[in-house]
């Protein structure tokens, strides 16, 4: 394979790969922002947010010409919102609530052109509008890069099973669903849930692919952690996240300065 897309390399080869979401809402500013940051790659949303297809194409043309790699995050595991956020432009799918590898492989078969899938020809911006229509067709199947999501008991039970479909190229973890799914609501740091992570880990490294996790306020132990633990996909932070803090802390400082 000629694999031009460097997380979907970085995902088969199991190397650090360090990202954001976007979730605030279809701002390019934002895209523009968080790229010029230097991830190096950008999840948009479109299951936790108001982001609708529109939204994603201007949230990856904020992102053109810069370093960071667009994903999306679909609303479901649907073949349409699959095609869409791919038209669009993005290099790579999320996609959530994955628990056995029937469904597992409906994603990749939405995100795969014929033979190896289902995903519909057209012209649109992927592909410079047709302008690089047969380029694109040619290529796009080994560079779309495909993540399902393990938020619940029943997918980690399923998750060799699910690591076994081709065209998966890893999971990202849902840890506060899961957390629910054992009956442990939010609490992500429960033996339960750390041996449910570490079941998937082992399966990613049998298997040869790459174990994703969500640091929403990443430290430097909790990066250590995460690194050592064996995710190599990893998410640090959210838009919302570093907005709330940058401000909290802006104001913080002053108030400090001014007692």
């Amino acid at each position: 394979m000629n694999i031009t897309n460097p997380i979907r390399k970085a995902l088969l080869e199991r190397t650090p790969a360090l990202g954001s979401w976007i979730q605030i809402g279809p701002y390019p500013a934002l895209s523009e922002i968080l790229a010029n940051a230097g991830f190096d790659w950008l999840g948009i949303d479109c299951e936790h947010s108001e982001i609708d297809v529109e939204g994603v194409t201007a949230l990856t043309r904020g992102m053109y010409g810069r370093k960071s790699v667009p994903f999306a995050r679909v609303r479901e595991n649907d073949t349409l919102a699959i095609r869409q956020v791919l038209d669009a432009g993005v290099q790579g799918i999320i996609v959530p609530l994955v628990n056995t590898a029937e469904e597992a492989k409906q994603a990749v078969s939405s995100a795969k052109y014929p033979p190896q899938g289902v995903r519909g020809f057209c012209f649109s911006r992927m592909n410079n509008y047709g302008i690089d229509f047969d380029k694109y067709a040619k290529t796009a199947n080994e560079n779309i890069a495909v993540v399902v999501m393990i938020e619940s008991k029943q997918a980690v039970e399923n998750i060799d099973d699910i690591l076994g479909v081709e065209g998966v190229d890893g999971v990202f973890i849902g840890p506060y669903d899961m957390s629910g799914s054992y009956g442990v609501v939010g609490k992500t740091s429960h033996a339960i849930i750390q041996d449910a992570c570490k079941k998937v880990v082992d399966a990613c490294k049998k298997h040869g692919k790459a174990a994703g996790m969500h640091l929403v306020k990443p430290t430097p132990e909790t990066i250590r952690k995460t690194v050592s633990d064996g995710f190599t996909f990893i998410a640090l932070g959210v838009d919302m996240v570093f907005l709330n803090d940058a401000a909290s802390n802006a104001l913080e400082t002053a108030r400090d300065v001014l007692e």
